[in-house]
């Protein structure tokens, strides 16, 4: 039975780790894998096997989750080599990953023909969602599926099917991503402006967040990681760039303008020229500080 086999987990990073730990918390048997095996390792304690290699994966599960920082990555892990496809016992593939709705929907298709299901199921929430289980999950499959796959997909977050067709998910998470980084643009400028003339950063926050200026940014990421200068909140520069840059280019190909979306993605492309790609995306903030000669502390 499906139900009596491990379930797959690939890709052992920042979000995959604490996701693949929640399914083996909540009863699941896990079989991991990662380039870094010391990653997969840590993940021993919570009783998951660590494979030695994708094809292990794919001979043991009939469903692996995949948790990756883009698509060409997916795409090389599925399909190349001694990948996941050719595992003996692989029938569905669970994509947490944001890679864009053009490249989903060439690893669904390459995947359909293998007779190996791909589901769209990009993750919005952050580590720190991915921590408590919070997460919001977007999923774009054939109802019936999502309905199969709703307990197993609860156990890190709510799962919220958005579509029937394989990148509709992405395309939701991109819109998400964008606003998400277009807050943190805005409240950087709002912020750096105040204290510039004198406002206290503390005070501006705690008013906006009683007021119709508050968002996503106002409310977590500024007093979690700009006014304390930690700038840590948990999501990469790099990240945050390459999901706008999918986001503008799939406007492009829709016919739909972008010009705060274009501003935004230029903010984040210098942000990742000057503090790296590893850096915390808020670091943004730091880019308007650095201009303006002014710093936003609590």
């Amino acid at each position: 039975m499906m139900e009596s086999l491990p379930v797959g987990f690939v890709g052992i990073g920042s979000m995959g780790l604490p996701m693949a730990r929640r399914l083996s918390r909540a009863g699941h048997q896990l079989i991991v894998h990662d380039i870094d095996e010391a990653a997969a390792r840590t993940l021993e304690s919570d009783g998951a096997r660590v494979a030695g290699s994708l094809r292990e994966v794919a001979d043991s599960a009939h469903t692996v989750f995949l948790s990756l920082p883009n698509g060409e990555i997916v795409r090389s892990v599925t399909q190349e080599g001694q990948g996941l496809m050719g595992g003996g016992r692989l029938k569905r593939i669970i994509d947490l990953s944001t890679i864009g709705p053009l490249a989903a929907s060439k690893i669904a298709e390459t995947l359909r023909n293998q007779e190996i299901a791909y589901i769209d199921a990009p993750v919005s929430g952050g580590v720190a969602g991915a921590q408590a289980g919070k997460l919001s999950i977007m999923v774009a499959c054939a109802s019936p599926q999502f309905d199969e796959l709703r307990p197993l997909l609860a156990a890190i977050g709510k799962p919220l099917h958005v579509g029937e067709r394989p990148g509709q998910a992405q395309l939701m998470k991109l819109a998400n991503n964008l606003m998400s980084a277009a807050a943190i643009a805005i409240t950087s400028e709002a912020m750096v402006m105040g204290a510039k003339g004198g406002l206290d950063p503390k005070v501006m926050i705690e008013v906006f967040n009683t007021s119709s200026g508050r968002n996503s940014a106002t409310q977590d990421k500024f007093p979690q990681a700009v006014l304390t200068g930690t700038f840590d909140y948990g999501f990469s520069t790099g990240l945050a760039h390459k999901d706008v840059r999918l986001c503008l280019d799939e406007a492009e190909q829709l016919g739909v303008p972008m010009f705060l979306g274009t501003t935004v993605g230029q903010l984040l492309s210098t942000t990742h020229s000057v503090y790296g790609a590893e850096s915390d995306y808020t670091s943004l903030c730091r880019l308007i500080e650095s201009w303006a000669g002014a710093t936003v502390r609590a």
